[in-house]
């Protein structure tokens, strides 16, 4: 996230793309409200007639694996319009030329077409956000859960540089993370590519640091990424799987490949503060953890602050922290690990990450910090890229689009795409679990647009089943004007209906990422 969440209050054009904010960010979508009261623009894409979207300025009610097109568009009007920041351009950004090339090739008509959406529409959105002075960008996994979502976020940074909307307050491109410490988890090298504070393993200099500070030789070959994983659970090539905080047989795609890929694996470890369906079903051992209050440490957020949390109630029964659980597995494995508090860990981390070396535990007791922070007397970074992008120069990418893995056919009509929903949490192993939140919404249901509805003879409650070339999946018909003819939608959280049986094999050709936001279905009652 380049910019703070405080700002987006500030923020005079909010471009929210793929993003549900108000059921899936609630707390931070109370500053876009703010925002929305002090007169900025909304500028909404998204397949579904969201709160956000009831009332944006624009709804740009896109085709689920179009966003390309639409954004490469909305670069081509702020183009053929003059509307861009040529001095920042010149001065600050490369491979221009590349960029300007791809998105002449997407007029707003063109893009209307695949996309579904108004061309005029596309021209004032585009207008809208590059013309305000303080526009920021907002996505979350609608934008990156596509077989091109490397591409999809890179049309987004394509289009923060064309319009200099970068290294100033309120503006900027801005993931929000979907866990409470997502951002800590990858900052720690919790990614197969990098060794803590995103030094590449391959790169000799990193390992030389890393090596020396931890006493013991580090591969130059990166990990394996989870659908990489997944893929040798099949060849035999990963005889064990250690499963710390998720439940892969909820939240993965194509369950019944994941299903046939654990059966083959030798030893499973899960790790959590409750049992879940992959540790139900196929752990061997189970190691209790401990919740977040139950632990010392720190948690990292959306924008980059790192926070301390602290212990306030005792563990239950033999549960301990995951930290603790660590060291004493590490032990075990002939590592001569020693106890250690989460401060020690903390220190020894910053000293080995540059960006993080000013953020020390006397610095975060109230508060927290915000990376980078490279010394002690630095006041950590409200938002990044000030002066001039982090790498020198910003980089802009020549993007065309990417047809999603699956689209609708004649055998399976309809588009189906994912999402959350306010009243739970990812796999619910957590939320589902709170009486007042399954009384809320206590199963799996699909939305349906009213036109389909009545073509499918489907009424509003009906008990349905949906297929895809996976698998079948209960569900209850919600019949609702959200969405578009052609696009329906379901949650992805409920253990005893799971929308991943039905969601295919699509990833992302750079980073895996499972293309969880378009699957063809077809749907029919109970009987029929």
């Amino acid at each position: 996230m380049t910019n703070s969440i405080a700002e987006i209050e500030d923020a005079d054009c909010l471009f929210v793309i793929g993003s549900n904010t108000t059921e899936a960010h609630p707390v931070l979508a109370l500053r876009m409200k703010k925002a929305m009261r002090r007169g900025a623009k909304l500028i909404v894409a998204d397949p579904r007639r969201t709160w956000l979207a009831q009332h944006a300025d624009i709804h740009l009610q896109l085709k689920p694996g179009t966003d390309i097109p639409l954004v490469n568009a909305m670069a081509h009007v702020i183009l053929d319009e003059g509307l861009q920041a040529q001095d920042y351009i010149n001065n600050l950004t490369e491979n221009y030329d590349a960029f300007a090339q791809a998105v002449a090739e997407w007029p707003p008509e063109r893009a209307a077409e695949v996309c579904g959406v108004n061309a005029d529409d596309i021209r004032d959105a585009a207008r809208a956000y590059a013309t305000t002075d303080r526009s920021g960008i907002y996505y979350t996994l609608g934008i990156t859960e596509h077989v091109c979502g490397v591409d999809n976020v890179r049309t987004l940074s394509n289009l923060a540089l064309a319009t200099g909307h970068l290294g100033r307050e309120a503006v900027g491109v801005n993931p929000l993370r979907g866990q409470n410490n997502v951002q800590g988890c990858n900052d720690m090298g919790n990614n197969p590519l990098y060794l803590p504070g995103y030094q590449l393993v391959g790169e000799d200099e990193n390992r030389a640091r890393f090596e020396q500070a931890w006493g013991t030789p580090l591969s130059a070959v990166p990990g394996l990424r989870l659908d990489q994983m997944m893929d040798r659970m099949h060849t035999g090539e990963l005889r064990a799987f250690y499963v710390m905080g998720e439940d892969p047989l909820v939240s993965e795609p194509n369950l019944a490949h994941v299903e046939e890929g654990f059966e083959k694996v030798d030893f499973v470890v899960c790790q959590d503060i409750f049992l879940n369906e992959t540790s139900r079903r196929y752990a061997d051992v189970v190691l209790p953890a401990t919740c977040f209050a139950e632990k010392d440490g720190t948690f990292t957020n959306s924008e980059r602050r790192v926070q301390r949390v602290r212990k306030a109630v005792d563990a239950p029964g033999n549960a301990r922290p995951d930290l603790e659980i660590i060291i004493e597995v590490a032990k075990r494995l002939g590592a001569e690990w020693a106890p250690a508090e989460p401060q020690v860990i903390w220190d020894e981390v910053a000293d080995l990450m540059p960006k993080f070396y000013g953020i020390r535990y006397d610095r975060i007791e109230e508060t927290g910090l915000q990376w980078p922070c490279p010394d002690r007397d630095h006041p950590g970074s409200k938002f990044l890229h000030e002066g001039a992008p982090i790498r020198g120069k910003g980089l802009f990418y020549g993007v065309d689009h990417v047809p999603p893995w699956e689209e609708p056919d004649e055998e399976y009509p309809f588009l189906l795409t994912t999402g959350r929903t306010l009243y739970h949490y990812n796999a619910a192993t957590q939320t589902a679990r709170s009486a007042g939140l399954v009384d809320k919404q206590g199963s799996n249901f699909i939305e349906i647009a009213p036109a389909d509805a009545r073509d499918l003879g489907v009424l509003d409650g009906a008990a349905v089943q949906v297929e895809s070339r996976r698998g079948k999946v209960d569900a209850l018909a919600v019949v609702t004007d959200r969405l578009s003819p052609g696009v329906m939608w379901m949650p992805m959280h409920f253990a005893a209906a799971r929308a991943n049986v039905l969601t295919g094999d699509g990833r992302d050709s750079e980073v895996g990422t499972p293309e969880y936001k378009v699957t063809a279905v077809r749907l029919a009652t109970h009987g029929h």
